[in-house]
């Protein structure tokens, strides 16, 4: 049993593998479909915009909450907008983004495509000639990809504001002081790694979704659980990610 689930598991890694690297092949071919891609783009990106907004502003808010009691009683919560922003920026925001997306447009993506798989909308683009890998998939990374990264430096930016008001709830402390003690500590090694790794959250994310919906089999029913195993292995592949990016920085020294 355990022999056939790694080679289950192994197969379905090396299709998934294969379906992504197709992306660069078809991705580099004209014609491209720049209205398809910017549409996609809006909902990707624009339409995901207050969720992670939002997420963002909790928390910092929370983890700057959170966080003052523990500096108190050390006698440290002067830095406490320097610690905070560094662990909001680097790390809690870029991740917890990604996860949401992963929720949001993981699902999405993959129900949306397996829709169009059962109800033999795919093939009706192959018969007419039309090629579905570079309108549906292509479009699909690629505007996850670029996105990505946008949404996270917007909710790194919301967030550092919700670490200024829980700031002011625990005490007064002006606009420019807080912002003078973020970015005294705050410098390119912190902000630079956590976008970059960004962009392969948001690869991952495109490439799930679209190869778990593209490959969708079983009716209705295997559209449920298409976008449910989106959810699922775009969460684990953010995990994934996020470890190897730490121990390429660790590596590489970036402080």
């Amino acid at each position: 049993m355990k022999i056939d689930t790694v080679k289950v598991f192994l197969n379905e890694l090396g299709k998934l593998t294969q379906f992504s690297l197709r992306f660069f092949l078809e991705g580099i071919k004209p014609r491209y479909e720049f209205n398809e891609w910017a549409r996609q783009c809006f909902f990707i990106g624009y339409q995901s915009l207050l969720l992670t907004g939002v997420t963002g502003f909790i928390i910092g808010l929370v983890i700057t909450i959170q966080s003052h009691p523990s500096m108190e009683a050390f006698g440290t919560e002067s830095w406490l907008p320097s610690v905070v922003s560094v662990s909001l920026v680097r790390e809690i925001v870029p991740v917890i983004t990604a996860l949401i997306c992963a929720g949001k447009i993981g699902s999405g993506i993959g129900a949306e495509l397996g829709s169009m798989k059962v109800t033999e909308q795919i093939d009706a683009m192959e018969v007419s000639g039309t090629n579905p890998y570079k309108y549906l998939v292509v479009t699909r990374i690629l505007a996850s990809t670029l996105m990505l990264p946008l949404l996270v430096i917007t909710s790194d930016a919301i967030s550092l504001y919700g670490a200024y008001i829980g700031v002011n709830m625990k005490q007064v402390v002006s606009f420019s002081l807080y912002t003078n003690q973020v970015f005294a500590k705050l410098n390119f090694g912190d902000v630079l790694p956590s976008i970059f790794k960004s962009f392969f959250f948001g690869f991952a994310i495109g490439a799930i979704g679209c190869y778990k919906g593209y490959n969708t089999e079983h009716g209705t029913e295997g559209v449920g659980r298409a976008a449910n195993s989106a959810v699922v292995v775009a969460t684990f592949a953010v995990f994934l990610i996020d470890l190897i990016a730490a121990q390429m920085a660790d590596i590489l020294h970036i402080t």
